[in-house]
């Protein structure tokens, strides 16, 4: 069952991060009700510009309405992750999404306000919420490159004026996150202080981590095993998923670790089985791996076992 997003928020606030997993394919969106039902957790299904353009969005689209069929226990928004303002309309228009993401936290404050407001004010026309983001993350995602340098963590003393202006539903924080697999170099942990300030000058506001994979060190090294040259790198750490939950965020998006479980399993099956050219056996052992990974990762969110009060709440 396809619900807004600002359900799942009033739900989720202050007690569960709702995770936002990218999906690009039908093995990726069978995984992924999989593992969010075992998990017994709501979800966000994400879709990027560069999903749209991988096979076609309406092949994406179809995918998931088939996955609403085939699972109709299951209780999930779609989202449009860091779209442009011409990608925010069409998908505003398409009647098909809960909620979209306008980036423009690469230009300055007043031009992000600006361009916000335009989207958030066509969105609202459809009751359709919209993400924004103040601050900049490093990293890389798609077509999304942000050296290191450049990178900065949102000022909480402009985010009020900016929610204010813009109007926005929520807000993407760069708190210490990082986009891609190649994210930090020894230990790295989110920057709490700014977030409490955030929270403080926000109260009851939703707000969004992006960059949030763990990369976990075993995936890596497996898939270096298995003929990857993957470098070193770590990622957000796990644990601190729902301490930063409790602090407001509520919606954590998580895409490069379900990418590296996709390269580990075919890697190490066709390895394996290096006279096989079928690509539907390790499908099925991609699925069944990635649901694995989801349930995990709904369980460090904390949204585990949240799907049936979700369900009372929304009178379902």
């Amino acid at each position: 069952m396809i619900v807004t997003t600002a359900q799942l928020f009033k739900h989720a606030y202050g007690k569960y991060g709702v995770g936002a997993y990218n999906i690009n394919n039908a093995e990726q969106a069978m995984g992924l009700f999989r593992g969010c039902l075992e998990a017994k957790a709501p979800f966000i299904i994400q879709i990027s510009k560069g999903a749209r353009k991988y096979t076609d969005k309406r092949m994406l689209e179809a995918v998931i309405r088939s996955a609403e069929q085939i699972f109709p226990e299951a209780i999930f928004a779609v989202h449009l992750d860091h779209g442009d303002e011409e990608t925010c309309y069409d998908c505003i228009n398409s009647g098909f999404y809960s909620s979209v993401m306008i980036d423009a936290s690469h230009d300055p404050f007043a031009k992000n306000v600006e361009i916000t407001k335009r989207v958030v004010e066509a969105a609202h026309k459809k009751g359709i919420s919209v993400e924004a983001e103040l601050g900049m993350l490093g990293g890389v995602e798609e077509d999304i490159k942000v050296e290191e340098g450049h990178a900065c963590l949102t000022n909480p003393a402009e985010v009020q004026d900016f929610v204010g202006k813009s109007q926005c539903d929520s807000l993407a924080c760069a708190i210490g996150t990082s986009h891609g697999a190649y994210k930090f170099k020894g230990r790295q942990s989110l920057h709490f202080n700014v977030l409490r300030e955030i929270q403080q000058k926000m109260p009851g506001y939703p707000l969004v981590m992006h960059g949030s994979s763990s990369v976990p060190q075993e995936e890596v090294r497996r898939i270096n095993a298995a003929g990857g040259q993957l470098g070193s790198a770590v990622g957000v750490d796990e644990n601190e998923y729902l301490p930063a939950a409790k602090l407001g965020v509520t919606k954590i998006n998580i895409d490069t670790d379900g990418r590296l479980v996709w390269t580990r399993v075919h890697r190490e099956f066709f390895r394996d089985n290096p006279k096989e050219f079928d690509f539907r056996p390790p499908g099925k052992v991609f699925m069944d791996e990635y649901a694995k990974f989801i349930a995990h990762k709904n369980g460090k969110l904390g949204s585990a076992g949240q799907l049936d009060d979700l369900r009372k709440s929304l009178g379902k």
